[in-house]
């Protein structure tokens, strides 16, 4: 991630705490009064992007991308502990033997033939 980016960032942030709206123009006013180099095509790409989204969506939506979810399992109540703990414990898994690979020298050749 690149300075200037992190800059516009920073500025967006900054933007939505104060409840003001997030512009371009504001963008680089905060930036250039931070003294932060920024490339003048971050400003506006930053501003298209929340006049989609807030940055609470963004906020809310990090790490929720893509793969199949993972099973949500409700904690158990007063009633279902006292069956759970009397329920014996899952057997370990066996370990499995993985084949072995071949060598080289198995195969009859190898690399100074």
């Amino acid at each position: 991630m690149s300075v200037s980016e992190l800059g516009c960032i920073y500025a967006s942030l900054l933007l939505q705490d104060d409840g003001i709206p997030i512009t371009a123009e504001k963008i680089s006013a905060i930036v250039k009064a931070a003294h932060v180099p920024v490339d003048s095509f971050w400003p506006p790409l930053f501003s298209k992007l929340f006049q989609k989204r807030t940055v609470d969506d963004l906020i809310a939506s990090v790490g929720a991308g893509g793969g199949g979810g993972a099973a949500v399992v409700a904690a158990p109540t007063a009633g279902a502990g006292a069956a759970a703990a009397a329920a014996p414990p899952p057997a370990a898994e066996e370990k499995k033997e993985e084949p072995k690979e071949e060598s080289d020298e198995d195969m009859g050749f190898s690399l100074f033939d």
